[in-house]
């Protein structure tokens, strides 16, 4: 039994990468259901956990059944590579507009988990679906605010992160490399231009020209996810590169000759590039302000430390083979 997402000639041109907010925030309120997924996440649980305490998640853990359909019209697709937590919220309060269509979504959601339908909270939801859709759009909302906001630059970090590297494995080795790459349970077909996702139930879907939109994530982990039936994008979410270093704490005190060398903030700067990152990230990362860590990115730069990489409509940095060298050189802390 699996997942399959059957690719047609012009689905192999139309692959693309995106990160979307609010499916981190939505897979975080999960985590919070599921203590198995907890492992990668203690520090951010235990800075979160107060703050949690005064949210009212029941219902949409109602709608996170362990397996079985999850609604599609609160988590729609994400429409471009980089759209913002307040555009994706628009397209979920835009699915009170229908309300035949979020009754049955919201209804297929309930009957997967026993007596979901059958409460309190999943009766009010079935009889005005309209106003279920506004309410948990507004519950999305503060679990935004309070969970993941805080740590987007962070997150997005990451994620961004994962995209470059991944991008650059599609550009290598084509979509055999990026797919053997993404997680255990993904095979490519070639022959029958197949990808295969191994899950307990069976599930195909035709991409009929619509491409994949693979979307990385880090509160997905340690499972990848294939979803959306049509008319939504095809789309697959896999656990983000790096995850199990999301929540460290920052590195320590630059070596001593680096910092001589360069200087201790720029040193810091450059030892902070453990994956590729953006100003900003960094300047959240290491307490700067985000014109001080620009000025000495373009000096390192400059130098011949690092190179710069487009991600959508940020830039991002990492260390050239020279940057890398001086990190490894070694010497006692400053």
């Amino acid at each position: 039994m699996a997942f399959h997402f059957r690719f047609g000639p012009a689905d192999l041109l139309r692959c693309r990468f995106a990160i979307s907010p609010r499916w981190e925030t939505q897979e975080a309120v999960r985590v919070l259901l599921r203590p198995q997924r907890q492992a990668y996440h203690l520090p951010w649980l235990s800075g979160i956990r107060s703050a949690a305490a005064g949210l009212d998640l029941r219902p949409l853990w109602l709608l996170m059944p362990r397996a079985g359909h999850n609604p599609d019209l609160l988590s729609p697709p994400p429409a471009g590579p980089s759209v913002t937590f307040e555009e994706e919220l628009d397209r979920v309060r835009a699915a009170a507009g229908d309300p035949d269509a979020a009754r049955e979504d919201l209804r297929r959601a309930l009957v997967c988990t026993p007596g979901a339908a059958e409460s309190d909270i999943g009766r009010r939801m079935l009889a005005d679906p309209a106003r279920a859709v506004r309410e948990l759009a507004d519950l999305y909302e503060r679990a935004w605010e309070v969970l993941i906001a805080p740590h987007w630059p962070r997150l997005r970090a990451l994620l961004e992160a994962d995209v470059l590297f991944h991008s650059r494995r599609l550009a290598a080795g084509g979509l055999q490399a990026l797919f053997d790459g993404l997680h255990s349970d993904l095979r490519w077909s070639g022959q029958d231009q197949t990808l295969v996702l191994e899950r307990p139930s069976r599930h195909d879907r035709e991409l009929g020209g619509q491409g994949l939109l693979l979307m990385p994530s880090a509160f997905v982990w340690p499972e990848a996810v294939g979803g959306y039936d049509p008319p939504w994008q095809p789309t697959l979410v896999y656990p983000a590169r790096g995850i199990g270093a999301l929540w460290a704490a920052a590195a320590g005190p630059a070596p001593r000759a680096l910092a001589g060398l360069l200087g201790r903030t720029r040193a810091e700067v450059l030892c902070a590039l453990r994956e590729p990152a953006s100003t900003t990230a960094l300047a959240h990362r290491l307490g700067l302000a985000p014109s001080t860590v620009s000025a000495h990115l373009k000096a390192l730069r400059a130098a011949g430390l690092l190179l710069p990489c487009r991600q959508g409509h940020q830039v991002l940095y990492e260390r050239t083979p020279l940057g890398i060298a001086l990190i490894s050189g070694g010497a006692p802390a400053v």
